[in-house]
């Protein structure tokens, strides 16, 4: 099979693209390299095809995709901090390019998964969050937001694609995903948390750290995605890919130095030191995982000791 990964050098690209070349798949890599690696493609020794590249230059991508069988489309602007410091780039990589990939994968009828987000649902207070759920976003001036309204425009296209042309696509919403090969640099904490620990330096957590989110590992958030690509019944559809177990920053933080052994301290900084103006948090982040385990049976393996060690092994 050929397979092309938009975004393949990235944190969840790259372990689609080790997957899919261990199988004896032809695999194609498209990534800019503006937060992927060539490193996460190196650590498996990727055989396949690399491009450098942006998804909003359409005669590329209709030049890869009209030859490929499977598209998974994982390349997005994407961080908190990344998004905040680069907005206008950011919208326009993730609704032009999506565009740009979607029409593509129309045009030659050829099978797709997208990767959306959890910051689809916004601030939501309705705790677990399922498909159906509603989206409650802030105030535009919150810029932090303009990444969730980007993926649900994307979402949006592909649901229209399908009722309109039966594109065969299927949408994953992913919640926290964490394991090797991620970076802190975006402001994801659990890399950031270990790096810092590993370290002995201090922990630092933003606001309170009451706020609380479900962690689950990249191993468990591919083979998520794997089983739904069994399933004709996915076509069309979306699904959230989440993990177990909820937790407070303030006993993630703890966590990560009972399990490194560190001397570290955890220290709190507002949000207006961490981030620039335009940043808004969600107080919990649970995902309803009822609908992919009901289709597929999927369940992730991984628990948070799990997650944290598999991180700590990768950085030393």
């Amino acid at each position: 099979m050929k397979v092309l990964i938009t975004g393949g050098a990235g944190f969840i690209g790259s372990h689609l693209a080790e997957h899919f070349q261990k199988l004896g798949d032809e695999v194609t890599v498209l990534d800019n390299f503006s937060t992927g690696s060539k490193r996460n493609l190196g650590i498996f020794s990727f055989s396949g095809k690399t491009v450098d590249g942006d998804i909003r230059d359409a005669k590329l991508i209709e030049s890869l995709i009209t030859d490929t069988d499977l598209v998974l489309h994982m390349a997005a602007a994407l961080g908190v901090a990344n998004i905040l410091n680069s907005p206008i780039e950011s919208i326009s990589t993730n609704i032009a390019g999506s565009e740009v990939v979607l029409m593509a994968s129309t045009k030659f009828k050829k099978r797709i998964v997208i990767a959306s987000t959890s910051e689809i649902y916004g601030k939501n207070p309705k705790q677990p969050l399922s498909e159906e759920d509603d989206r409650v976003i802030g105030a535009p001036q919150n810029i932090r937001w303009s990444y969730s309204d980007a993926k649900a425009i994307e979402e949006a296209m592909a649901r229209s694609l399908f009722l309109t042309t039966q594109l065969p696509v299927t949408t994953v919403r992913f919640f926290n995903t964490v394991g090797p090969r991620q970076t802190g640099k975006y402001g994801m904490v659990v890399p950031r948390f270990v790096q810092a620990a590993l370290q002995n330096k201090d922990l630092v957590v933003h606001g309170d750290g009451t706020q609380s989110r479900v962690f689950r590992h990249v191993e468990d958030a591919i083979a998520g995605l794997l089983e739904l690509l069994e399933y004709k019944e996915s076509i069309g559809e979306l699904f959230n890919i989440g993990g177990e177990g909820e937790i407070s920053i303030n006993d993630l933080a703890k966590e990560i130095i009972a399990v490194t052994n560190s001397s570290s301290k955890i220290v709190h900084i507002p949000y207006v030191e961490a981030y620039p103006e335009g940043f808004e948090d969600m107080q919990r982040r649970v995902p309803n995982t009822g609908k992919i385990r009901n289709l597929t049976g999927w369940e992730p393996k991984n628990n948070l000791e799990e997650i944290i060690k598999s991180v700590v092994s990768s950085l030393n």
